[in-house]
Formats: C-alpha cells, sequence, structure tokens
C-alpha cells in the first residue's frame, strides 16, 4: 500500500524569497511551481533523490498554510506517502481509529489524489496520502 514518501511539504511565506535558498545553497533545481486554489496555496517542487519538498505559500490570510505560519512559523508542514490505493490506505487508517480530516480524496498539487489525516491522532504529525489522479476511478469505486 504505502510505497515511499513521497514530498515533505514545507511551509514559506514567500516562494520568491525561499527557492533561492534552495538553488543557490542547496543546488538544487525549482522544477515545477504550481497554484492549488482548493488548498489556496502556491507551491514550488523540488526533487533530492526520489522524494521531493513541496514549498507551500499561502494565497490569502484565510489559507490553511497561513494559519499555520500565524502559529508555527515557516517550516516542516507535513509527510506525504505514496500509496496506489488511496481509499483503502483511508480506510485502514481509520479502522485504525485514526482521525481523518478528508475521508475522501480530492485533487492536489502535481496532478495527484490527496487526504490528510489529522495530527491529533498521528503524534502531532500532519500525514497526507498521494496517488496518481489515475486512481480516481479507484477512488470512485470505493466511494
Amino acid at each position: 500500500m504505502i510505497s515511499r514518501i513521497d514530498h515533505l511539504g514545507i511551509a514559506v511565506r514567500s516562494l520568491d524569497a525561499s527557492i533561492p535558498y534552495y538553488e543557490r545553497a542547496l543546488g538544487l533545481r525549482c522544477e515545477h511551481r504550481e497554484e492549488v486554489p482548493s488548498q489556496q496555496v502556491r507551491t514550488a517542487f523540488f526533487t533530492v533523490g526520489e522524494v521531493h519538498l513541496e514549498l507551500l505559500e499561502p494565497m490569502s490570510a484565510e489559507s490553511p498554510i497561513a494559519k499555520f505560519i500565524e502559529k508555527n512559523g515557516e517550516g516542516v508542514h507535513h509527510v506525504a506517502f505514496a500509496t496506489d490505493d488511496i481509499v483503502a490506505q483511508l480506510g485502514q487508517a481509520s479502522g485504525a481509529g485514526v482521525r481523518l480530516i478528508h475521508e475522501k480524496p480530492f485533487p492536489g498539487a502535481a496532478g495527484k489524489l490527496v487526504a490528510f489525516l489529522h495530527p491529533k491522532s498521528t503524534g502531532g504529525v500532519l500525514t497526507e496520502f498521494c496517488s496518481p489522479a489515475g486512481d480516481a476511478a479507484a477512488a470512485t469505486a470505493h466511494a
């Protein structure tokens, strides 16, 4: 089911101010930028081995990322796990007593289906499951 860590989400106030650190100091290359209106964020992606770093900039003061930064400051926001069956993975987590933020996956950045687990039931770590958008048929079939 879970095959690897897909990405680490990092909350930043500004992509333009943050990207140079990753490019100049770490020698990484920003490969993709995208807006995700459903989550009120702008994203920037870097690849490190088989894992991605996803920088998350709030699009408004009402964005969950803006609220996170206001409360915690910039930094690691979530860990995302790749799964081949996001609906089954949500069912497994729910069956283990984990509180789901999303009971059904929805479209996220980079063309993936995503869903989050509540950090109050995951040891304080906001956890995301993600799968290729091709799993949309599977998600619909399980719904």
